[in-house]
């Protein structure tokens, strides 16, 4: 089950949201407890990523292990080797394997096998015929085990009032200490769904207070290019940096954002006046890059290209208009030299996109003419 434990991996410059849980892979004889990382697309990492079938042949095989043996040698990678005394595991293949399947509907946000449960449960109690109360036993009894209990999501009741609907008076559950369902148990169960409904009935709708928490329009992914003269109608290659869109900062007119940004990072007055006359972006780049920093530039940087952002954005409102129109999308930006400013495959932290997108609010903010600001 996905939790808190959220992780990613990068396929072809895509990141496929993902989930980790322990196990244990045996090899060589030896067991070595390990993470398993499921992901979205349905790829498991057990050492190697496999698909669902293929690690279902793993489990087949006690490649993944969920039987530990007495005296098994067991080993933590650079952490800890034991033997196994007393083991038990409370996990089997097909539960470790239902487990994942709802794992991986979780991840791209389809009903799980709780989902399907729940909604066959409320087909029955909409028409309470035995073919639904037997459909509904049958989602119920698809959940895994180890999931039953977290069901109705109610900790003190537990999954009881669902196992006893499902089994109908005179029937019996899947636990054994339940022991055959009274009539009197069958109607408390009735009675706490009838609850259940109504609290959910009476429940407000939650409405975000200041609008969605993702974006609605698709993101807008800004590629590396190499630019040459200015074009009438440059698209989105204008909300690049290095695009020779003049800016003008204290006085002093750089023919990028590019060119004032490592012109102002220099601590020589000579260099600076050097990159800011600079062929292009990329002969600024590597003049700054041979000469010294000012003292505590890593900490002034992005206050740094924020001005020279909204320098440009104001000082070009054909490209103000460009950047407006890519609406709330997250902004995607690759620099191939910096894992800072660029995102580069979701390797890098994306700051020029997240600058951008800051400084498209505040165009928005002009536009809709908010007092005071």
């Amino acid at each position: 089950m996905i939790g808190k434990q959220i992780t990613h991996r990068t396929a072809d410059g895509v990141r496929i949201p993902g989930t980790w849980r322990h196990a244990f892979i045996h090899n060589g004889g030896r067991y070595f407890l390990t993470d398993l990382f499921i992901y979205a697309d349905g790829l498991i990492d057990c050492w190697e990523l496999v698909t669902v079938e293929e690690f279902e042949e793993k489990l087949r095989t006690g490649w993944v292990a969920t039987t530990l043996p007495e005296g098994g040698e067991a080993s933590a990678h650079d952490l800890a080797d034991w033997k196994f005394g007393e083991p038990e595991s409370w996990l089997t293949p097909e539960l470790l394997l239902a487990e994942i399947r709802d794992t991986i509907d979780q991840l791209n946000g389809r009903p799980d096998s709780t989902d399907r449960c729940l909604a066959a449960v409320d087909t029955f109690l909409a028409d309470r015929t035995e073919e639904n109360r037997a459909a509904a036993r049958a989602a119920f009894l698809a959940v895994p085990e180890s999931q039953r209990r977290y069901a109705l999501g109610d900790m003190d009741s537990k999954d009881r009032p669902l196992r006893i609907l499902v089994a109908g008076p005179g029937g019996r559950t899947y636990l054994s200490f339940d022991g055959t369902v009274t009539q009197e148990d069958y109607d408390g169960a009735l009675a706490y769904f009838e609850e259940r409904a109504r609290r959910q009935a009476e429940r407000p709708t939650r409405v975000p207070a200041d609008g969605p928490a993702a974006p609605h329009a698709p993101a807008v992914q800004l590629y590396q290019w190499y630019p040459g003269e200015p074009v009438e109608d440059p698209g989105k290659r204008g909300l690049r940096n290095d695009y020779p869109a003049p800016i003008t900062v204290a006085d002093v007119t750089y023919p990028s954002v590019a060119h004032a940004y490592w012109a102002l990072s220099a601590a020589r007055p000579e260099v600076r006046a050097a990159i800011a006359t600079a062929d292009d972006s990329a002969a600024a780049r590597r003049l700054a890059a041979g000469a010294p920093r000012r003292e505590g530039w890593e900490h002034a940087r992005t206050a740094v290209m924020t001005r020279l952002l909204r320098a440009k954005y104001d000082q070009h409102p054909e490209l103000a208009e460009i950047l407006l129109a890519t609406d709330d999308a997250t902004v995607i930006y690759d620099d191939m030299a910096s894992d800072f400013w660029g995102d580069n495959a979701g390797r890098g932290r994306n700051w020029t996109g997240r600058l951008l997108e800051l400084v498209r609010s505040e165009l928005h903010v002009r536009r809709a003419g908010v007092p005071g600001l």
